[in-house]
């Protein structure tokens, strides 16, 4: 069983920053893809950006790159999701996920567990 405990929404004006940490139950967690995903009101969960066990392969969403950035810390069994330069249309809750077979994909089908999510609400 894996426990995925997200922080570090709120509400931030556009042109913002914030930093979303998701930490995470389990001894294994250094082998597990994490990713983070985003639902707006009204809309199908959308992927985000994932990152490998390693640390060393990322990748996400066209709509987020060059202003968001995924990380991890193995050894605080933490995944971060860096959010820069917001916009008004990245308001959703934002969830974190782990993928227990490391498949590295965009997919939510192939995550296993699931955080409660976080609200980031931008402001124009």
């Amino acid at each position: 069983q894996v426990q995925l405990v997200e922080s570090g929404g709120g509400l931030v004006q556009a042109g913002g920053s914030l930093r979303l940490s998701c930490e995470a139950s389990g001894r294994s967690f250094r082998r597990y893809t994490m990713g983070w995903f985003r639902q707006a009101p009204g809309k199908e969960r959308e992927f985000v950006a994932a990152i490998k066990w390693s640390g060393t392969s990322t990748w996400s969403a066209d709509s987020v790159k060059g202003r968001f950035t995924i990380s991890r810390d193995n050894a605080k069994n933490t995944v971060y999701l860096q959010l820069n330069n917001l916009k008004p249309e990245d308001t959703a809750v934002y969830y974190c996920a782990a993928d227990l077979q490391g498949s590295g994909s965009a997919l939510a089908a192939h995550y296993d567990y699931w955080g409660q999510g976080t609200q980031v609400t931008v402001s124009s």
